[in-house]
């Protein structure tokens, strides 16, 4: 059987320590940890800027990195798996765990806890920092960070938090976010991106990219019985039923998040390419 590359590590040079017996490679480790150390970056096949994006991380995920060389690192992202080069500046190792995670389609982070100086960087939901205390300021309440910068605080919850969310109503929060092929932020995000950073924030796990969620996410249905919640697959496509007739989905037509009816969504993608290859319903 041939191992995935998007979620082994493994080239004949090198190769994850799990992966022993079941590749051959010069030598084998087992990976240090690392976080994020930037909003956003995006993770590839190959240690190149011109490399198509694979999917993206955010502040405070964690990798396990195995090799650095020429100021690229070469990682597994720790939450999904994915295997890929990401550049060397980009991670950074030591450093306190994070403790909360930003909870609105995007946040702002500001030099001090006054929202009236010029932000320093924007988040994504889905980000997370290491929180050190609050404050307040001109009756504002901030959540001050390790390095001295603050965010609003209503916009962080601790990390495991359960706010018995609807992971539809998570993925409505992204309306009208630009489609980015292999993005997964509030800055832009494609159609797997969207579904599991969705179902991330209400604490489901799910894989990254559609081919894996058609074969692992929950367990097949018919379409009479869709409804709010259950999941729709084309080839290399994947939306979220709002409800009976509607899906939200990230697409290259409107080149958004958007609402689309979903027999109408049938018949339009089915002309170009093909018609829906199956639903599937995540259990409870």
């Amino acid at each position: 059987m041939t191992l995935d590359r998007r979620l082994n590590a493994f080239r004949p040079d090198l190769a994850e320590a799990s992966l022993r017996g079941k590749v051959e490679a010069e030598r084998f480790v087992e990976g240090s940890k690392a976080q994020v150390s930037v909003p956003v970056i995006a993770l590839r096949s190959k240690p190149d800027l011109a490399a198509g994006i694979d999917t993206e991380l955010l502040m405070g995920e964690e990798v396990a990195v195995f090799e650095r060389n020429n100021g690229w690192c070469w990682v597994k992202a720790i939450a999904d798996g994915y295997v890929g080069y990401l550049p060397e500046a980009a991670i950074r190792e030591g450093v306190p765990a994070a403790t909360h995670i930003v909870v609105p389609q995007r946040t702002f982070i500001y030099p001090e806890p006054e929202l009236r100086k010029p932000h320093v960087t924007v988040l994504s939901m889905g980000s997370r920092v290491h929180v050190t205390g609050t404050t307040e300021a001109r009756g504002n309440h901030y959540a001050a960070l390790e390095d001295g910068t603050a965010i609003f605080a209503k916009h962080v919850q601790p990390i495991g938090f359960d706010d018995g969310g609807d992971y539809v109503d998570v993925a409505l929060r992204f309306l009208e976010t630009p489609y980015l092929w292999g993005g997964r932020s509030g800055l832009g995000i494609d159609c797997s991106g969207l579904v599991q950073l969705a179902l991330s924030m209400t604490g489901r796990a799910a894989p990254r990219d559609t081919d894996m969620q058609a074969a692992g996410l929950g367990e097949p249905i018919a379409r009479e019985e869709l409804k709010r919640g259950d999941f729709v697959f084309w080839k290399g496509h994947v939306a979220i039923m709002e409800d009976a007739e509607t899906i939200v989905h990230a697409n290259g037509n409107t080149m958004t998040v958007a609402r689309e009816n979903f027999a109408a969504a049938v018949e339009r993608i089915g002309w170009l390419y093909e018609y829906p290859t199956g639903y599937r319903r995540l259990a409870g």
